[in-house]
């Protein structure tokens, strides 16, 4: 299965080709992308350099332009598309229909992949973006089980399947959460930020210390206790007479133990999430899946890497796969 690596920087591209990467996934510095944070993503010379690099040893470049345009105001999205296939992209991920209909248009031989952003978790709609828009590949939404991915696969031979299997686990079906939207007013889908930093704050209240998400306190702990980031999803909630993590707890997806489980779904590639992340984070990762997939590819016992310890909490989970969430 091909491992599709994170690089949110120029740095963080190298050292996951290096590592063992079969495809690296980027984006550009703006608002098209679904990680518009400061410091992160490529300028067009950047990408073209980038590109050059992982091709020299043997890796693919797939361009996320992932968001969602406002109405009369595409041509950064367009500009973009035509960049990724100057730069020499082996695929643009996009998620707006627009934007399908266009490169398919205009950049007929720019492969095109269907983003996690669009949350097309059925056969009909992947058979649908497949037809009308030539949609190579699909990366799933972490809301499947195993089981449910092997019936979509049945169901759509001319679709590649990607799925996550390690970092940042998302647990509503993405392109469809509003909940960062409603307490900062910045939406995930169109301004590329899911719970952004320049909302974030840390207040000291009493004996404990106040993790806020805009106007919001998302959670509250101990002095001595270490602060989660406050993602709205993994956040304290009160309901009835239960207080605690609602949704999911704070921790993160690693589906390593369940490669064998997926190579039978037929999923195609296994996609690693952490484009924020720094380069010895994605390092570590990338090896260490590198290693899982060729003992898999191999016939030979799956290793035991240790991972733990570069999750949220120190805590992972496979998440829906096993639909183990409450």
């Amino acid at each position: 299965m091909e491992l599709v690596c994170p690089a949110g920087t120029p740095a963080a591209l190298r050292a996951a080709v290096e590592a063992g990467a079969h495809s690296v996934y980027c984006g550009f510095a703006d608002e098209t992308n679904a990680r518009n944070f400061p410091g992160l993503n490529f300028s067009p010379k950047e990408l073209a350099e980038g590109v050059a690099f992982a091709h020299k040893h043997g890796a693919h470049v797939l361009v996320a332009i992932n968001t969602f345009p406002r109405a009369g105001d595409e041509s950064l999205w367009h500009r973009n598309i035509a960049a990724a296939e100057a730069a020499g992209a082996d695929a643009v991920i996009l998620a707006d229909m627009g934007l399908l209909a266009y490169a398919a248009k205009n950049h007929p031989n720019l492969r095109r992949h269907l983003s996690v952003q669009a949350a097309a978790a059925n056969p009909d709609v992947i058979n649908f973006y497949s037809r009308e828009f030539g949609v190579k590949r699909v990366v799933l939404p972490r809301v499947l089980t195993v089981a449910e991915i092997a019936a979509i696969n049945k169901e759509t031979p001319e679709v590649e399947t990607e799925v996550f299997v390690f970092g940042g686990l998302c647990v509503m079906a993405e392109g469809r959460c509003s909940l960062s939207s409603y307490a900062t007013g910045k939406s995930p889908n169109m301004n590329g930020v899911c719970s952004p930093a320049t909302e974030v704050q840390y207040v000291e209240e009493g004996d404990e210390l106040a993790a806020r998400l805009g106007e919001f306190t998302i959670h509250r702990v101990g002095k001595d206790q270490p602060a989660p980031y406050p993602t709205l999803c993994k956040g304290c909630f009160t309901s009835g007479d239960q207080v605690g993590h609602i949704f999911e707890d704070a921790v993160s997806l690693n589906a390593q133990d369940i490669l064998p489980q997926l190579a039978k779904a037929g999923v195609t590639a296994l996609k690693i999430e952490g484009r924020q992340r720094s380069r010895s984070y994605v390092a570590q990762v990338v090896r260490s899946f590198r290693a899982a997939v060729d003992a898999l590819a191999a016939g030979q016992p799956m290793p035991q890497g240790a991972l733990a310890a570069l999750s949220e909490g120190q805590a992972t989970t496979t998440g829906a796969y096993a639909k183990t969430w409450r």
